[in-house]
């Protein structure tokens, strides 16, 4: 008897799912520096240059993905998922021991390690999940991409709301949380998140969407859960432990999709037949995948192999050598580079413009990039379908948006960084959703791990040119230096030069992803005939079954 949770079996390929998504709502912590900078900024007595240059180094880490994408053709994803669950009980447990001054303030280059391997961390978890589900649910690669990385933009709030509620937002406390809650989790992953067989009929792929939207329904809720919870202002202490055990119990919630699901809609009998289990490295494309029954025969001429056509399976040589994956590598530089500045920065800009408890702004620009992460992935998936609108076409229009919420931002109006917040949130989310699918349409998924993590690579490219850079330079400039080291500067001055460049930079990434849109109108259309076509499968079998 094989168990109920085996991967032979739906309801253990669901669970797999559930467990990534927990997984990607505890990933944020990247995205959570401006949480606890001031604190490292007020023990190490840092300027702003060197506390961004921390903030670098912490977005290094996710240089060093390229050893998990590497790892992941190679390892399976319970591996990759304990390696990143150490590195990150390493790297922020000895950040908690600094600022809880359990331990001295360690020598600034030591820091910028244990803040690379926290970072590092998040790269480990983000590849096991991404690669694992986006093999097991090819057919909806644009729902897979929202609905995780959707989660990933709420765990920056679903940690600083959590903290705020039981511990009044204590930075030691909060990097605590950091160093054990994604250790927990990445070992109940480990338990249920496998490689399994994708859905191999009209009517399973059918089944797959309607779980789909069941899950999308339920992150919104705790989306909206965790807005009001920030919008209603200063809660008493019971109320807040009330908020934080219904925040776990919504999370929780996604277990019970499936069960729920099969029992009133009597849905899992097309399950009944048994597949047979296969165990491959995660990168490896399966024989009868739909990628690998529309690839062609490599034609060899003179002992030359033929490149790839784009949308055919890439290696990593080749797809670098394309003028394609450079249009978006540069397009996803402008919009995530310039989105990381703001977070990393988000405590000394709220505190510039008079604001002493910036947790709202992280939260903001946490759950609208859910909204972003969730929607786009949603709409560009209904607009390829019906009208082979190439997805491109969403990270042009978030550029647009993004560099008015730059604009907004440098003119320092009242409300301007509570919009600002929420602008740049929608469409850093959006950028990185949009991109995950991109990526694996144009340039095949049988290296997607590595291809991955090398677009990813932007991120500390990103925040070296437009936090470590930019940023650092630009504020110490204008800032006053404090008697006992460190400096501070306090007005819109601070910063509107940031923000005028960096909307410079997304009008010039609008650009080169209208031009990527252009390039890559064949390979949708493609996409769109074959989606149009197991769309006509489906219904001639319901229309047989009837």
């Amino acid at each position: 008897m094989v168990p109920l949770l085996s991967s032979r079996y739906p309801a253990g390929k669901w669970l797999g799912f559930v467990t990534a998504i927990w997984v990607q709502a505890i990933c944020g912590n990247n995205y959570t520096f401006s949480n606890y900078s001031d604190a490292l900024k007020s023990l190490m007595s840092l300027t702003q240059l060197e506390l961004n240059n921390l903030s670098v180094a912490k977005d290094v880490g996710k240089a060093f993905g390229l050893l998990s994408g590497l790892a992941s053709d190679r390892w399976p994803t319970s591996v990759l998922l304990i390696i990143g669950s150490l590195q990150g009980f390493i790297g922020y447990g000895v950040q908690w021991l600094v600022v809880s001054e359990r331990i001295s303030p360690l020598p600034y280059w030591l820091m910028c390690i244990f803040l690379c391997l926290g970072g590092n961390s998040t790269t480990w978890m983000n590849t096991a999940v991404l690669v694992t589900c986006m093999r097991n649910f090819p057919k909806n690669q644009g729902p897979v991409s929202g609905i995780l990385k959707g989660y990933v933009g709420l765990s920056t709030a679903i940690f600083t709301d959590i903290c705020a509620a039981l511990f009044s937002s204590n930075p030691s406390k909060f990097l605590l949380m950091l160093a054990i809650v994604p250790a927990i989790f990445c070992i109940t992953a480990v338990l249920f998140l496998h490689e399994t067989p994708p859905a191999s009929t009209p009517i399973e792929r059918k089944q797959e969407t309607q779980y789909f939207n069941v899950f999308n329904v339920i992150a919104i809720i705790i989306a909206v859960y965790l807005l009001a919870f920030d919008v209603t202002g200063t809660h008493g202490r019971q109320l807040s432990v009330v908020f934080a055990i219904g925040l776990l119990v919504l999370l929780v919630i996604p277990v019970l999709v499936v069960p729920l699901h099969s029992i009133v809609f009597k849905s899992d009998s097309i399950y009944n037949v048994e597949q047979p289990i296969f165990i491959e490295p995660l990168l490896l494309v399966p024989k009868d995948s739909p990628r690998k029954q529309q690839e062609k025969p490599e034609i060899v001429t003179a002992g030359t192999k033929q490149r790839p056509l784009i949308g055919e399976d890439h290696t990593i040589v080749e797809m670098i050598q394309t003028l394609n994956f450079w249009i978006l590598f540069v397009s996803f530089l402008c919009g995530v580079g310039t989105g990381l500045c703001v977070m990393n920065n988000m405590g000394q800009m709220g505190l510039a413009l008079g604001y002493l408890d910036v947790s709202i702004f992280i939260s903001l620009t946490s759950i609208w990039g859910f909204f972003g992460r969730i929607v786009s992935g949603l709409v560009s998936e209904h607009y390829l379908q019906k009208f082979g609108t190439p997805r491109p076409l969403w990270n042009a229009a978030s550029q647009i948006l993004m560099a008015f919420g730059y604009v907004v931002m440098a003119l320092a109006l009242p409300g301007s960084l509570y919009l600002g917040s929420i602008l740049v949130g929608i469409c850093y989310g959006v950028r990185l959703t949009i991109t995950v699918p991109v990526a694996s349409e144009l340039f095949g998924l049988k290296y997607y791990g590595l291809l991955y993590n090398i677009l990813i690579l932007n991120l500390p490219l990103g925040s070296f040119l437009f936090s470590g850079l930019l940023a650092g330079y630009l504020y110490d400039a204008e800032a006053t230096s404090n008697t006992g080291g460190g400096n501070t500067c306090v007005g819109s001055h601070c910063y509107m030069l940031v923000f005028f460049i960096m909307a410079f930079a997304c009008v010039l990434g609008f650009g080169l992803d209208v031009l990527l849109v252009i390039r890559t109108k064949n390979v949708y259309s493609k996409i769109h005939a074959d989606k149009n076509f197991t769309s006509n499968m489906l219904d001639a079998s319901e229309t047989t079954q009837k």
